[in-house]
């Protein structure tokens, strides 16, 4: 049977599969979901709680209304069961009055809410059984309901299409699913544990691929650049910059130094908490790379944050007579080909880009050094693609990484790096004041941000935070808050907006007007997380922190206290032991061993990288324990001889994947 030969299959629906990279029904099992609907796990309005997704079965009470505001709407209904009365509303989707005038019974779906003793469930789905609902990652053109039809008819071949992947003895040893019952407990699970269970099991085996291609990485470290840097040549950086670095600083660029001088090419990571001073360092890497006569280049992850660091090249390194260039995706064709040609003629001493410098056109004339900024933000895949712009000699790598993690984590998760860490803040950094505002503080706490902003400062606003199939919904979110911003606490006040359905230029024309002070507020996403450096920002909110792992609230908290002035981060969230945390410390390695002592290391390290389908992901990694019994595997394996029988298929496995993913790197 072929993927084809499904019914409800079309040449529009076979192609949207296609685009999708889903070309047979192995592919379409293997396309597990994302995350599932407990619809079986329903609850009373009287038992809901705030700020999580849960199922109700209600009664509708009175008849929908719909309200418009200019391109806007907003569709509300009223509904009960036997313990209260709860408000559905439903942004943005005017057609919901008449879907919901053709029944009184539901069964609804929906993030749910508490101000006061009114309950409300934000744009609820309808759904039509009490069972656990796979949801998968949107395709244009298949419907949700469609993926699962189609699921549905593929699951009795499972046995033949999802043959085992890993040795027998190694399923006992660990206890794991076979791949066909993993596969199936995914896509058609009796209970949520089963899916724990399948989970776990690809979570083990994407682990073992993982750090089985890292030692492939590591075992063959390539013959490097062995840079002549004069022994004066850091002392000199440093007293270039307008301010005293940190001994930490100081020692992190030394062991920088300590590799760049040698005939093996370096790979080290660099991390530290905000405002630890990274970027004083990887400038100094390039700025000690740049003197020998060598090209470096910095790669970022987001355009803004690139023509930041490209202004910051121009202050520190250009002084030191070094041509510092930007290549950038969006640029004209005129601009772009002129880069081009610096790149290639090695006029430009020192490139800063995006990913555009992995394009294919983009050619260097003696690269020597390779940086990436936000490590996070970047996989295994697209730093060995810029790598290999170095031609037969391999540049020297080295990776910042915004997000700090305890280092045994750091070198299992990045086993193919050495890791420095910046373990001191610059002197005279103030600590953001960090308070948790429950909602019945809400005034008070617009009071204070008007107060302010009057005052001349500028603030975040960070919507909550929704899941990545929920982009529409995002969207919504942020500009129904700051339609209502507008129209009550910061009426008056310039404010804009962002997210990530917004298009790149508006995106762009937003965030420039907000860092050149014409905007005083900007409502959005975690969009904001990296890549933003305004000093004269010194409020950040946080709308339903309580759904944001610490990690990531340290990092957004991190975009205030930039300047000389007093901070103040807000939570809005109903106290708990996790947010008060954030209270009571300032170090971002504190906050990261309590992130992974009560999230897992999934929600320390964030999302899937892009490029990178070797990567565990937040769901994948699951706990310490599994990760360090999947390091400890692959190390068993590649140690003992006598096991060659059984590492050989997963080592060849292994490299096929990470040769697969780097073909696949987008390269825009």
């Amino acid at each position: 049977m072929e993927l084809s030969d499904l019914h409800g299959i079309g040449k529009v629906r076979f192609a949207a599969l296609h685009a999708a990279g889903i070309d047979s029904l192995r592919d379409l099992l293997y396309a597990v979901p994302m995350q599932y609907r407990d619809l079986g796990n329903h609850v009373a309005i009287g038992d809901a709680r705030a700020g999580e997704r849960q199922a109700m079965q209600l009664h509708r009470f009175g008849e929908p209304k719909l309200f418009r505001h200019g391109k806007l709407s907003r569709v509300t209904c009223q509904f009960t069961d036997e313990t209260g009365e709860a408000q559905g509303i439903w942004f943005n989707q005017p057609w919901m009055r008449d879907a919901l005038m053709k029944k009184q019974q539901f069964l609804l779906y929906g993030k749910v809410e508490r101000n006061g003793g009114k309950v409300r469930i934000l744009n609820p789905s309808l759904e039509d059984a009490l069972r656990i609902v796979p949801v998968y990652r949107p395709i244009d053109g298949i419907a949700q309901k469609t993926r699962l039809h189609l699921v549905e008819q593929a699951l009795p071949f499972v046995d033949s299409l999802c043959a085992e992947t890993l040795p027998e003895s190694m399923l006992a040893q660990y206890n794991l699913m076979p791949a066909s019952e993993a596969i199936l407990c995914l896509h058609a699970p009796v209970n949520m544990e089963q899916v724990a269970e399948a989970q776990r099991r690809f979570a083990f085996e994407q682990m073992l691929l993982y750090q089985v291609a890292v030692r492939e990485m590591r075992n063959v470290r390539r013959v490097g650049h062995a840079l002549r840097i004069p022994h004066s040549a850091e002392e000199m950086f440093w007293r270039r910059l307008p301010f005293e670095p940190t001994n930490a600083q100081r020692r992190t660029l030394s062991e920088i130094k300590e590799d760049l001088v040698k005939p093996q090419a370096m790979a080290r990571m660099v991390q530290g908490d905000v405002g630890c001073g990274k970027t004083a360092i990887a400038f100094g890497a390039l700025a000690l790379c740049a003197q020998t006569g060598h090209q470096a280049a910095l790669m970022a992850p987001t355009e803004i944050l690139a023509r930041q660091h490209f202004e910051s090249a121009k202050q520190i390194l250009a002084p030191m007579g070094l041509q510092c260039g930007l290549l950038l995706g969006g640029m004209g064709l005129r601009e772009r080909r002129e880069a081009l040609t610096s790149i290639k003629s090695g006029s430009w001493q020192v490139v800063i880009g995006t990913h555009a410098l992995i394009g294919e056109s983009v050619a260097f004339q003696n690269l020597a050094l390779c940086v990436t900024d936000e490590q996070h933000r970047f996989g295994v895949a697209q730093r060995t693609r810029l790598l290999g712009k170095g031609g037969d000699i391999a540049p020297h790598l080295l990776v910042m990484s915004a997000t700090p993690i305890p280092r045994s984590l750091a070198l299992a998760m990045f086993g193919d790096l050495d890791v420095s860490v910046v373990d001191e803040l610059p002197p005279g950094r103030m600590p953001v004041q960090t308070r948790i505002v429950p909602q019945e503080r809400r005034k008070d706490m617009y009071l204070f941000l008007r107060n302010e902003l009057a005052r001349g400062s500028q603030a975040y606003i960070v919507c909550p935070l929704v899941e990545e199939d929920e982009a529409d919904e995002q969207r919504k979110s942020v500009e129904s808050h700051f339609e209502a911003l507008c129209r009550g606490p910061l009426k008056g006040i310039p404010i804009g907006f962002t997210h990530g359905k917004q298009a790149s230029d508006e995106k762009a024309a937003v965030l420039t007007s907000f860092m050149e002070g014409k905007l005083r507020a900007l409502v959005a996403t975690t969009v904001i997380e990296v890549g933003m450096n305004v000093p004269n920002a010194t409020v950040m909110v946080v709308e339903n922190a309580e759904r944001y792992g610490l990690a990531q609230l340290h990092q957004l908290r991190g975009r205030v206290g930039r300047g000389k002035g007093e901070s103040w981060c807000f939570l809005v969230a109903k106290e708990n032991e996790r947010l008060r945390t954030l209270v009571r410390t300032h170090d971002g390695f504190e906050v990261a061993r309590k992130d992974l002592e009560l999230r897992g290391p999934g929600e320390l390290l964030g999302t899937r990288q892009h490029g990178v389908s070797l990567m565990p992901s937040g769901v994948e990694l699951g706990n310490v324990k599994l990760l360090a019994a999947a390091t400890q595997c692959a190390e068993q394996l590649a140690g003992d001889p006598a096991q060659s029988k059984l590492y050989e298929p997963i080592r060849a496995r292994a490299i096929s994947l990470m040769e697969k993913t780097m073909r696949d790197v987008s390269v825009s």
